[in-house]
């Protein structure tokens, strides 16, 4: 299991704010932020051989984004 930055997401932020500079913002002038999307790994092939019992026939992870309290 692993829970990290959403890399896609701080790219495109990234391009963003680039394309800010490119247009005249200083880079003074823009503010810093922290990263507001994260993502959850789990690997379903071990989580399956460790877990005691298992309901259901059928297995769905969803990508779920969680949000800080500044959006």
């Amino acid at each position: 299991m692993s829970y990290g930055l959403n890399v896609p997401a701080l790219f495109r932020r990234a391009a963003e704010l680039l394309d800010k500079i490119l247009r005249g913002t200083k880079p003074a002038d823009i503010p810093v932020e922290q990263p507001t999307t994260f993502r959850l790994v789990v690997n379903l092939k071990t989580a399956l051989l460790r877990a005691d019992t298992v309901a259901g026939t059928k297995c769905e992870f969803r990508l779920v984004r969680v949000t800080t309290a500044h959006e």
